[in-house]
């Protein structure tokens, strides 16, 4: 499983490009995974619907299966987070893993920035960032990396291709 990454401030634009990269490499014939970490709490269920309730009542994992897709809610009850290593394990096979977020994990990555959120660069300090892509206003002179332009999603696909070797 070849895996890279996408780092960068809220608001950068890292979800939008993914979303423009997932169908361009499933039409190269690659079967495409996604984690996401936030830093946020999150739920996907709703009050009330027996899933939550289940989960409510102690279930440490609760799964809903239909005949379009299932999903797997795990509860931590207190337990620390997984690792990164540890939640590709709950994975299935696939050729292609995107991440967001695991800034420090160490993958390549590529770092959406737009000078407009008014946050410095990652880049400097994450060995792991690889290249960067900005709107052609917010590139910067003196980067010492790869650059590509944020609008264009054909060259920053191939780009990872050829950075995963695929």
């Amino acid at each position: 499983m070849r895996q890279f990454g996408f780092a960068g401030y809220s608001g950068a634009g890292k979800t939008t490009l993914i979303e423009r990269l997932i169908p361009r490499f499933v039409a190269h014939g690659l079967r495409v995974s996604m984690i996401k970490h936030t830093h946020h709490n999150f739920d996907l269920d709703k009050s009330g619907k027996d899933s939550f309730r289940h989960r409510e009542a102690g279930a440490t994992e609760v799964m809903l299966v239909c005949d379009q897709r299932w999903i797997l809610m795990h509860e931590l009850r207190g337990d620390p987070e997984p690792s990164f290593e540890e939640q590709i394990a709950n994975l299935s096979p696939c050729d292609l893993l995107l991440v967001e977020g695991y800034k420090a994990t160490p993958i390549a990555k590529l770092e959406v920035y737009r000078r407009a959120n008014g946050k410095p660069f990652i880049y400097p300090e994450n060995s792991g960032v690889v290249a960067l892509a900005t709107p052609p206003d917010d590139r910067p002179t003196d980067c010492p990396l790869p650059w590509l332009n944020l609008d264009d999603v054909e060259a920053i696909a191939a780009f990872i291709l050829k950075e995963v070797e695929l």
